[in-house]
């Protein structure tokens, strides 16, 4: 089971469009990538090189 990172100012911004879009801050807080194509995915993947 995943734990549960507690969200901080400054983890996430909202989109024009209202949604939530997780910062670079966020993602290395949480320690491993997932794999979704995150916009600000600090560990270097990319859906389209998959």
């Amino acid at each position: 089971m995943k734990k549960l990172i507690p969200i901080k100012e400054g983890d996430f911004y909202l989109s024009p469009e209202g949604y939530k879009v997780f910062t670079e801050q966020f993602h290395l807080k949480r320690g491993y990538c997932c794999e979704s194509g995150c916009r600000h995915c600090p560990y270097g993947f990319n859906k389209k090189r998959k």
